[in-house]
């Protein structure tokens, strides 16, 4: 009779900091492997503070106590599988990432991340050091090489495992979410799969940090690239995994794939779930923000009531002599579709007072933009102070198109804790509320249908600080600017390449220049949902002042 072996995946959300409650979570899925008499419960790289940690890893006190957190769990899952999980080590006066394995109530192994990523969002070379590569640890009848997440990127890693003896990879992972993110983990696991002609299980966390997204979508490959196992993308699961040996090694036994949805879902998904988990892991329970009756308001106001329930969302207009009967109507509209609050708060009073009080210094001047960020500025402290009164959160809403080139003013829209839509692109915000609107889901808790009128989506931009402004009074349009943008912020393109794409270089330079210049907004600006592989923040890290330009 050929060995069996039983895994049990856990792909959990756990929360940074909260060593205790990820523990609990930990020994309840161990509780879940030992009903369904698994042999080895998996969890993710380091679940047991959460993920990332940044530079609270680097505090000695918390990685003791994240050590001693985990060693109190592995006492306790003494009789049933056994436990490996994701954590903090310190060896000597060397901190690692590392992965504990605990057999009958002791530690029984710890692997050591040899691969530290310094990209992106992570900066894992100036908080670690790198570990040997380590053989794997025997659970049951099975030998096992885990490669950390990183180490699984590399060739040398898996194939010094193999070499060693390992059966099977498990793979412990922290991957947050861009945009096809998926398909190059995949392949980049099939590699893997080739190169050693060993099966791979692919285990990745859930849930929101900052503005990171992990994504889960945990998988398991068999020899020769074939997927037998694949987890639901953004839902915490805990699902069991079966091998078998056979002549030619083990192999997982196939079962019914969770369905992935396409990228629209997937960017909106993100967005809803950042926030939400944003506001559930910091202690708010409600947000405000302010309703224009523009788009990126009305699919912010959408995302919140997606995420926390219509009756935890206050929408606020705020009017001047400036907005349209259009714009009232619309934000109204936006309101009683979505089912949340709606306040009106006029901003003629406190405007006339300011420009009172600055006429002496004011006069003799041509009115410009310092009049009409006076506008913006009083919505800001407006909000902020309905924010600081009723403990509402509040949410700010440029995309990314306004991020990048400053179309935002700073102290005044820029206010608030959380931005949902800070890496959309302004086309990309018609896209998802057209998306929205002919599309609802479980996890969404406003109303189906037409939430957001079409009218809202088609109408031109405006701030309406000016009578008849528009925004591309200003800009280009949006999709002229949106691909120069790409070019420039995403793919670290030049001038010349624009040029060469069909841009108008006078139009490039103005936008090269407005970016460079906006970069001190960008980092006073609220962290929002990451979507692509290029989100301003940790993505993306310029110096304030630079006076270099391309000169192409």
């Amino acid at each position: 009779m050929s060995a069996k072996f039983r895994m049990t995946l856990a792909q959990l959300n756990p929360t940074v900091g909260d060593l205790a409650g990820n523990a609990a979570k930990a020994k309840a899925a161990w509780e879940a492997g030992k009903a369904a008499g698994a042999d080895m419960v998996m969890l993710p790289e380091m679940f047991i503070t959460g993920y990332q940690v940044q530079d609270l890893v680097m505090k000695p006190a918390f990685t003791l106590d994240a050590m001693a957190h985990l060693d109190a769990l592995g006492a306790e899952c003494v009789d049933g599988p056994v436990l490996t999980i994701g954590g903090p080590f310190i060896e000597g006066v060397a901190l690692h990432n590392a992965y504990y394995v605990y057999e009958s109530g002791a530690r029984k192994a710890v692997v050591c991340k040899h691969e530290l990523p310094n990209e992106t969002v992570f900066d894992e070379v100036r908080l670690y050091e790198p570990g040997d590569i380590s053989g794997p640890y025997v659970v049951g009848p099975m030998r096992i090489g885990s490669p950390i997440c990183e180490d699984a990127w590399h060739e040398d890693v898996s194939e010094a495992m193999a070499e060693s003896g390992a059966q099977l990879l498990a793979v412990p992972n922290g991957s947050p979410y861009y945009r096809n993110k998926y398909e190059t983990r995949l392949n980049m696991m099939i590699a893997r799969v080739v190169e050693t002609g060993l099966p791979l299980v692919y285990l990745n966390m859930v849930g929101g940090q900052d503005d990171q997204m992990f994504d889960g979508g945990s998988f398991v490959l068999n020899p020769g690239g074939e997927m037998a196992v694949q987890l639901p993308v953004f839902d915490e699961a805990i699902v069991q995994v079966d091998f078998e040996e056979t002549e030619a090694g083990w192999r997982a036994v196939p079962q019914e794939f969770a369905p992935h949805p396409d990228f629209y879902e997937q960017d909106y998904r993100v967005m809803v779930e950042t926030l939400r988990d944003y506001m559930r892991k910091t202690g708010f329970r409600k947000v405000l923000l302010g309703l224009s009756g523009g788009i990126d308001s009305a699919i912010v106001a959408t995302i919140a009531a997606d995420a926390l329930g219509p009756e935890n969302v206050r929408c606020v207009m705020l009017p001047s002599e400036y907005t349209s009967k259009g714009s009232l109507d619309d934000a109204e509209a936006v309101a009683t579709a979505l089912g949340t609050q709606l306040d009106t708060l006029p901003i003629s009073g406190p405007r006339a007072a300011v420009t009172e009080a600055l006429a002496p210094f004011f006069t003799g001047t041509a009115p410009d933009i310092a009049e009409e960020n006076i506008q913006s500025r009083l919505r800001g402290l407006l909000l902020m102070a309905l924010s600081n009164k009723f403990g509402e959160m509040l949410l700010t809403t440029g995309n990314k198109s306004e991020v990048a080139v400053g179309y935002a003013t700073i102290y005044g829209d820029m206010s608030g804790g959380y931005n949902p839509i800070k890496d959309l692109y302004k086309t990309r915000v018609f896209e998802i509320c057209r998306w929205r609107n002919a599309n609802h889901r479980p996890w969404m808790m406003a109303p189906a249908g037409e939430v957001i009128p079409p009218r809202v989506i088609d109408k031109p931009p405006s701030a309406e600080l000016r009578p008849d402004q528009k925004d591309e009074d200003s800009l280009p349009p949006y999709d002229v600017l949106d691909g120069i943008l790409t070019m420039l912020v995403d793919e670290d393109r030049s001038v010349a390449d624009c040029v060469a794409a069909g841009y108008d270089r006078e139009t490039v330079k103005k936008i090269e220049h407005l970016i460079y210049i906006s970069e001190y907004k960008r980092f006073q600006s609220a962290p929002g949902a990451r979507l692509s592989h290029r989100a301003f923040w940790l993505d993306r890290r310029y110096p304030i002042v630079n006076r270099w330009r391309d000169p192409s």
